[in-house]
């Protein structure tokens, strides 16, 4: 991974409510800076799995095996759509925040992402109607350079079943 410079905190303090606890309260986050080549979204998967799996070993916190998928997919979704309409660096940053990991990432284009109405006959450009669907929460919002785009996934299934992340061992 030698070609994103990458700022792994974990449980470095937050701000006021951005954990819905006390100020400075411990906040499970990973951030990295990716530089656009072909492998940065394999590296951005790769990022978000062990950055739950951290979460889930270090923090205590349990994850379903389909937030482990769905978070990877998101992930996927908007780095890829990232680097494909905006020139320049890709920042993504996870984040731990009541019961869910909210994906943020940011592109110097500061033009907003919008879903395209269904059509079963259009071939591809379905990734961020894909991360409307799967999110708890997905907002788009214009920054001063580009856009942030963050989506929320919940880190316990509906039921509460924390499931198997590789199936039965």
């Amino acid at each position: 991974m030698a070609n994103r410079a990458v700022k792994a905190i974990f449980g470095e303090p937050g701000p006021w409510g951005e954990d819905g606890g006390a100020p400075h309260a411990r906040v499970p986050r990973a951030t990295v800076a990716l530089d656009g080549n072909g492998s940065c979204i394999a590296e951005a998967r790769h990022l978000a799995a062990e950055f739950l799996a951290r979460v889930e070993s270090e923090a205590g916190t349990a994850v379903s095996a389909r937030a482990m998928d769905l978070t990877q997919l998101v992930v996927s979704e908007l780095v890829t759509n990232a680097l494909k309409y905006a020139p320049g660096p890709v920042l993504m940053d996870l984040r731990i925040a009541d019961g869910t990991v909210v994906v943020v990432v940011w592109d110097s284009d500061p033009v907003l992402p919008v879903a395209r109405a269904a059509d079963a006959g259009r071939v591809g450009q379905h990734g961020l109607e894909i991360v409307m669907a799967v999110a708890e929460e997905f907002e788009a919002r214009r920054e001063p350079v580009g856009k942030r785009i963050t989506a929320r996934i919940a880190l316990a299934d509906a039921s509460g079943d924390r499931g198997l992340v590789n199936g039965p061992q």
